[in-house]
């Protein structure tokens, strides 16, 4: 008996090539929820935010509040600070989760559609942001979270911190007329102040290169990317 004849694969149904109104509707009402979420996410980052503003604020009035105060709490809120940088960091993350899908819609469905072109459901956008609800993730790293929030906002807290605590060293109770002085006024109890400022020298040369680092992780990240279609 002659072997059967192999049947032939089936045509795949060719994809569309325009949205429909109705789909056009449901992505109107999918955008409008991806900002609001990436909205309510931006609050919590600006709460955190005040926090350490508010904390640097009180450090400054305590220790500048007379020629006797300690420079105590103005170290305290630099350990303070990085607490909320972290806390901040982590809702960065969740925050950019909304903020790309919205951005993604905006410049690949929306800026399209008012220049008056075709909008095509089987472009490269529309796999990406199907994809990313399929099986959502952090579109970026912690390190580089913390990273864009430090050298956004957080960086010039601290340059502010490390400005007022050694502009307290040099002019409370008087101003500074030798270099023994200083490690004389940044001892904390039994911790010499050689240590104290050595300390704080590190601590803040630690946040410059962390941002100088992971800003280095963002150029590269940048040009490893093979389209300029991303999220992240």
């Amino acid at each position: 008996m002659p072997s059967p004849q192999p049947r032939e694969p089936e045509p795949l149904q060719a994809r569309r090539l325009e949205f429909t109104p109705a789909e056009i509707g449901a992505l109107a009402h999918l955008y409008r929820g991806e900002v609001y979420r990436s909205t309510v996410w931006r609050t919590r980052l600006d709460s955190s935010t005040n926090w350490a503003v508010v904390t640097t604020g009180i450090a400054l009035s305590v220790t500048y509040s007379n020629t006797e105060a300690s420079p105590l709490p103005l170290v305290l809120v630099g350990l303070l600070v990085t607490v909320f940088l972290l806390f901040e960091a982590r809702r960065y993350r969740y925050f950019n989760i909304w903020r790309a899908r919205a951005r993604l819609l905006e410049t690949d469905f929306y800026a399209p559609m008012i220049r008056g072109e075709a909008i095509t459901p089987n472009a490269d956008w529309t796999e990406l942001l199907a994809n990313d609800y399929r099986k959502p993730n952090y579109h970026i790293s912690f390190p580089r979270a913390v990273g864009r929030r430090l050298r956004r906002t957080y960086g010039w807290i601290l340059a502010i911190q490390a400005l007022a605590y050694y502009g307290k060293l040099a002019i409370h109770p008087v101003p500074l007329t030798t270099l023994s002085e200083v490690w004389e006024r940044a001892s904390i109890g039994p911790i010499p102040g050689t240590l104290v400022v050595l300390a704080g020298v590190a601590f803040h040369t630690s946040w410059l290169i962390f941002a100088l680092v992971t800003y280095r992780m963002e150029l590269t990240r940048r040009r490893e990317r093979r389209s300029l279609i991303a999220m992240g």
